[in-house]
């Protein structure tokens, strides 16, 4: 075993796409994945959409694997493995949605087993490993996601039943998108996306934008910035924060540490709250 000072270097991408059908996923998701790359030979696409990537050949040179059904997570995983050993630097997963609700996917296998609470046992160990092989690829991932419109029925003021509209829900199980570094929703047929999870801070509260390839090469740079502050003196500067407001500042100046500073910044705020806590008693002692 063997610690190491976390760099970003080391990072490797996980970046969801959605949209609806004709949005774009899948050219956005090729140029980008060009952006990061910069090499179309190290790009490979896992395509269950009918070989549509293959409509964009004149882009360049990249790889693809088609996959039919049944879209077990094993047939997914496998796929996955046998693109790393291809040597490649990118896998792009078109679309990821079949593994969830395609034929032989994981509602399909629920429903087989007999559509019960209790079968969600056997089937959510199959999806996790499915997840697990995207989170720990030594390839960056782009996923795409096919979204739907999301309805509830509501009982309303008068005790009778209404059909309620909250916009499109992507189609995959819930929480995906909480496990990847950037998720972009492409919103219109005019290809306008916007990030609904960003951990670079590259993208979060900005205009809408049409992806290209240079939103690859941002997250490329991102990932390869060289950070002259250590961990180490992070974790310092947070031990010598004497304010909650200190504490706010350092936290934003390094934001892309969030995951490894965190629990310092809980328990050094604990002790600030209690520090000045003891200062109002002591005052009101006087």
């Amino acid at each position: 075993m063997e610690l190491k000072t976390a760099k970003k270097s080391n990072i490797k991408l996980r970046i969801g796409l959605s949209g609806a059908s004709g949005f774009g996923k899948t050219y956005s998701a090729l140029l980008m994945a060009y952006g990061i790359t910069q090499n179309w030979s190290k790009v490979a696409v896992i395509d269950t959409e009918n070989n549509s990537a293959n409509l964009y050949a004149g882009l360049g040179e990249f790889k693809t694997l088609s996959l039919n059904a049944p879209y077990s997570p094993e047939r997914f995983i496998e796929a996955i493995k046998f693109c790393e050993s291809e040597n490649v630097e990118l896998i792009i997963i078109d679309s990821i949605s079949h593994e969830w609700n395609g034929k032989g996917g994981c509602l399909e296998i629920h429903e087989k087993l007999g559509g019960r609470f209790q079968d969600w046992a056997k089937i959510t160990p199959r999806h996790q490993a499915f997840m697990d092989a995207i989170l720990n690829s030594n390839c960056h991932i782009i996923t795409t996601t096919r979204r739907k419109t999301d309805y509830s029925l509501d009982v309303v003021g008068n005790g009778k039943s209404k059909v309620f509209k909250h916009g499109t829900k992507e189609i995959t199980r819930d929480g995906f998108e909480y496990e990847l570094t950037v998720n972009f929703e492409i919103i219109n047929d005019n290809h306008l996306a916007k990030a609904s999870k960003d951990r670079t801070s590259l993208f979060s509260n900005r205009p809408e934008f049409v992806i290209n390839s240079n939103t690859g090469k941002k997250l490329k740079d991102w990932c390869e910035e060289i950070d002259e502050t250590s961990l180490d003196d992070v974790y310092r500067e947070i031990q010598n924060c004497k304010s909650l407001d200190e504490l706010r500042q350092l936290y934003k100046r390094n934001k892309h540490l969030e995951n490894e500073i965190l629990p310092q910044l809980q328990i050094r705020k604990q002790e600030i709250k209690e520090f000045e806590n003891q200062l109002v008693e002591a005052e009101n002692i006087d």
